[in-house]
């Protein structure tokens, strides 16, 4: 046995040089983690830092499990990015890898024929495609019964209580109790601390039975053939990294600072920004002082995305200024930097993140530029967390009471729950058993369901607990990686000697006058586009609300404007202060009533202008901020020499913005009222009108109350606001 497994090593060995060249030796647990998966077909959680090698563990173990006949390996990865890296990766060891995922349709057929026929080695999917009702139903019992090797990439997504919790890795629970017994499964994961790293464990060890004797008997056999999970959990360490933070006083400081100091960070990088707003700026501006570098967001286009990554492997450009999009799935080992601006929501996060940098390099700058706008960017995203139970019981109503399949969008029509927040309720609930996609959209299951009230408050104290590190982390006096490191639960943990606290530091806070100049002058720059909506929402008839299709172009609104979005670096600090839930009623800053006059001029002869000079000014009532768009809609109306009007009465319930576009149209139909005045000036403009309001969100408000106008006699309507919320 000795003897084998001596032979099974030198395997291994001869694989990993293929792999990553001639000189590459196995460490001590990536030849634990292989010999118990082809050994002796365990289940193994691998917790070990960006860069110590756990891809080489499965396409190590995958080729040894090939050469003794077992079937394809299955990776479930969160990132197409990722799932690229690995496909050339595993190129390299002579293994053939494919994937199947949203952006390769057209050769899913050719795909799974390869699959069938036996010449595919490593099969990499989404965790969405798991519950897919065409793959979940069709093509996942016969790969779940051929799988050889089970590989969960980035298994911290497994726990809600990660910090990228993701509901459709919940699924491979179910795969877990689908595999044969002896299938062994692989767990990797840079950034998970104790509490998810037993969360992850358990989940592995224990595939918990939704009702299938089927499943229950697959379960019933892993556990009477198979141990726990074995965790290796290795020191978290990065001696490569050089961490710091600087607190700078404005946005306009921190522009001006990565303006003067980028040229200074070794090699290639990554920018990365809180907000797609802020990532879109800060390419921008870094463009226009000289540097090569392209934004990266989750709106982009694949194929933007994709040529922006291989921009940044290539060298081509200085920096990739990115949001979290780029987070996981990125592998370029030697990225010499990592700049953020804004610090992400917990330390665990920014661990991960920071830890694209300096993997094949002795040493890479980590810098964050925290902003007091960070908190709010926070709080935004912390919305989106599962809802309260009687927003989830009402969604279970509603689908129990129609007795047939309903889409997401028929649901949105009766729930009060915007569109991503339903979205992620759904999979949650899917996970627990309570509903079931199927083709046609979701259905209940009927099986019992229990709101875990003390679990999600749980994690949401959690949630805040991070929060509240990484802002000690910003302003921490101690060993900055030994903080990242113990938030981990790295019992190793210790100061690292190089880091801005543990030694001098390699940036200091200054900046130049003329690069603080032109970053002024930049995010000064005001004005964004209202983009006019074009269809209205589905289902609305089922409500009682007699709109459906296309709006007709007559009835839209023209393209508009606003100062500028609350995320923005620039006015946003400014416009998220005075549009705050809460925040008091009250007449709007000069600078800014000043700054809407530029925007309307520069609208005015612009590259996109107005299609008419407007005749008129109306304002849209509001029930919280009533003084502020009076205000704002007097000063156009003076500065401009247009008449004021009137204003459009309203009974729209205050928050209804916050909701779905079904149940804003819904709640926002019937709910304006156009003076016998007003209706009467709007007779006789021969130009468009100006329509006013503070803040457009969903843009659902301009919408109908522009109908409403125009359909009472307005040649047009233009929008303008204070500002977006996106």
């Amino acid at each position: 046995m000795a003897e084998d497994r001596a032979q099974l090593r030198e395997r291994a060995e001869a694989v990993l040089r293929r792999l990553a060249g001639e000189h590459a030796v196995l460490r001590a647990d990536q030849w634990r983690a292989i010999e118990a998966l082809v050994a002796d077909a365990r289940r193994v959680l691998c917790v070990q830092r960006t860069g110590w090698g756990k891809s080489a563990v499965y396409f190590v173990a995958t080729a040894l499990l090939r050469e003794r006949g077992h079937g394809p390996t299955v990776i479930v990865s969160p990132l197409l990015a990722l799932m690229r890296n690995q496909v050339e990766a595993a190129g390299r060891a002579g293994i053939h890898a494919r994937t199947i995922n949203s952006a390769n349709l057209e050769d899913w057929d050719q795909i799974t024929a390869e699959i069938a026929d036996g010449s595919v080695d490593v099969l990499l999917i989404s965790p969405e495609r798991l519950n897919n009702p065409d793959f979940r139903d069709g093509v996942l019992p016969r790969l779940a019964a051929t799988t050889g090797l089970l590989v969960v990439d980035e298994a911290h997504c497994v726990s809600d209580w990660g910090h990228d919790f993701r509901p459709d890795y919940r699924r491979l629970r179910t795969m877990l109790a689908e595999l044969p017994a002896g299938t062994p499964v692989l767990a990797t994961t840079a950034t998970a601390n104790a509490r998810v790293t037993a969360d992850v464990a358990e989940q592995l060890g224990d595939a918990p039975d939704h009702g299938s004797s089927r499943r229950a008997a697959a379960q019933a056999a892993h556990q009477a053939t198979h141990h726990d999970p074995l965790v290796l959990r290795g020191r978290l360490d990065r001696e490569s990294l050089r961490l710091a933070a600087l607190r700078l006083p404005s946005p306009a400081h921190r522009l001006a600072w990565l303006a003067d100091h980028l040229e200074r960070m070794p090699g290639s990088g990554i920018v990365y920004t809180l907000t797609v707003a802020a990532a879109q700026e800060t390419a921008q501006f870094l463009a226009s002082r000289g540097y090569a570098v392209a934004a990266y967001t989750g709106q982009a286009e694949d194929a933007d995305r994709r040529a922006a990554e291989q921009d940044l492997l290539d060298n081509k450009i200085k920096a990739l200024v990115a949001t979290s999009a780029l987070g996981m799935g990125f592998d370029k080992p030697d990225l010499g930097f990592v700049v953020h601006l804004g610090a992400p929501a917990s330390p665990i996060a920014y661990y991960q993140q920071v830890g694209r940098a300096g993997r094949a390099v002795a040493s890479a700058d980590v810098m964050l530029l925290p902003g007091p706008e960070d908190t709010a960017i926070w709080r935004y995203f912390a919305s989106l967390a599962f809802p309260p139970e009687d927003q989830v019981r009402g969604v279970l109503h509603a689908l129990a009471d129609a007795g047939r399949p309903l889409s997401t969008q028929a649901l949105e029509t009766q729930v009060d729950l915007r569109r991503n927040r339903l979205e992620l309720m759904l999979k949650v609930l899917d996970v627990d058993g309570a509903v079931r996609r199927v083709r046609g959209g979701w259905e209940h299951t009927g099986l019992p369901w229990s709101y875990d009230t003390a679990r999600y408050a749980r994690i949401a104290r959690a949630r805040q607990d991070e929060q509240q590190a990484m802002l000690d982390y910003a302003a921490g006096t101690g060993c900055r990686m030994e903080f990242l490191r113990r938030s981990l639960d790295d019992p190793e943990a210790g100061p690292c000697g190089n880091c801005d606290n543990c030694t001098a530091p390699a940036f200091t806070a200054d900046v130049s006058a003329e690069a603080l100049r032109a970053a002024q002058t930049f995010l000064g720059r005001p004005g964004v586009e209202i983009e006019p909506r074009k269809m209205w929402p589905t289902g609305l008839p089922a409500v009682g609300v007699p709109l459906s299709g296309r709006i007709p172009p007559a009835e839209q609104t023209h393209p508009g404007r606003a100062v500028g979005r609350l995320s923005d670096l620039g006015w946003g600090g400014t416009l998220r202060t005075l549009l705050a839930d809460g925040a008091a009623d009250q007449a709007p800053p000069q600078d800014l009533l000043a700054v809407l006059i530029e925007v309307l001029k520069d609208w005015s002869h612009g590259d996109s202008p107005w299609p008419a000079r407007p005749t008129g000014v109306v304002a849209v009532d509001s029930t919280t901020r009533p003084r502020l768009i009076q205000a704002v809609a007097q000063h156009v109306s003076r500065v401009g020499r247009l008449p004021f009007l009137g204003t459009v009465t309203s009974t729209a319930p205050p928050g209804v913005h916050r909701a779905n576009s079904a149940q804003r149209v819904k709640a926002l139909h019937g709910a304006f009222t156009i003076p016998d005045a007003l209706a009467a000036e709007l007779r006789e403009q021969t130009g468009p009108v100006l329509l006013i309001d503070d803040l457009v969100d969903s843009g659902w408000t301009m919408a109908v109350v522009a109908r409403q106008l125009i359909q009472a006699g307005a040649p047009g309507v233009l929008p303008l606001a204070l500002a977006l919320s996106a």
